[in-house]
């Protein structure tokens, strides 16, 4: 298949351990992007970050691309002025913060919100403080939250949380507290009939187990691996082969993915252009 500056492709992508690594480096993926860009193919942030982490990214990617936020709670983009729309997929953060406590009692564990989090423990969990973390803690529509740790505790929470028309799903380091239904997936297919391209193909890339609804919902799958290998809850379909497994962690296996499974680039050789 021969590409073409105006491919039937988007690349959506997780960007926490996926596009960037866990101290939200991404250097080794510039290249890649700004390929993408000349081929006016485009790139897509599909993630747990909120709208405000991801415009900051945007600006520093220079992209000018539709992205999606809190796990598929929500979609924005730019008229073709410029101006910045949203569409929420799903109950806002002041519905969600309340149920997160009343889920709290119910399972009889602490569930620390984000918002909740001092300086020194977001630092310690998530490597942000400052400017940074206010950022990630100002949410529209998802509770991300410390989950339990054991195994059987989480599953209960997920149980619960059904009860309630509510989801949780989990990221690498955080538990997020969703609307019923409320998926990266769903919001793909949301986007894609927005923006009037209901057949465009999509090679997804994520690491984690909020990211299984992209990468089902995708043409191409991509998983990401950490340093210590792909997850443990994504390795069962890279096995089946209903995933690919990018050579490398992080910004660097994300550049070689797309390289090697948009169509055309690599034969293209544009990375050295």
């Amino acid at each position: 298949m021969t590409m073409t500056p105006h491919s039937n492709w988007w690349v959506v992508t997780d960007l926490d351990g996926t596009l960037m690594d866990h101290h939200y480096d991404w250097s080794a993926a510039k290249d890649a992007i700004r390929c993408l860009q000349r081929h006016g193919i485009p790139v897509i942030p599909c993630t747990s970050k909120t709208a405000e982490e991801v415009l900051r990214f945007r600006e520093l990617a220079g992209l000018h691309d539709p992205f999606i936020v809190e796990n598929g709670g929500a979609i924005y983009g730019e008229s073709a002025t410029g101006e910045v729309w949203r569409q929420d997929l799903g109950p806002s953060w002041r519905q969600l913060r309340p149920q997160l406590a009343d889920l709290e009692r119910e399972l009889g564990e602490p569930l620390q919100a984000l918002d909740d989090l001092s300086d020194m423990d977001a630092d310690r969990l998530l490597g942000l403080s400052g400017e940074a973390l206010q950022m990630a803690q100002r949410r529209q529509c998802s509770v991300p939250f410390v989950p339990p740790m054991l195994p059987e505790s989480r599953h209960r929470l997920q149980v619960l949380a059904e009860m309630r028309q509510l989801a949780v799903v989990q990221g690498n380091r955080l538990g997020h507290l969703l609307g019923a239904g409320v998926s990266k997936g769903q919001a793909l297919q949301t986007l894609k009939q927005r923006q009037g391209v209901p057949d465009v193909k999509v090679l997804a890339l994520g690491d984690s187990p909020n990211d299984l609804p992209l990468l089902d919902a995708s043409d191409c799958a991509v998983v990401v691996p950490g340093a210590a290998g792909p997850h443990p809850e994504l390795k069962a379909g890279v096995a089946e082969g209903r995933y690919q497994l990018a050579p490398a962690p992080h910004d660097e296996g994300w550049s070689a993915a797309v390289l090697k499974w948009i169509p055309g680039l690599q034969d293209n050789n544009t990375l050295l252009s």
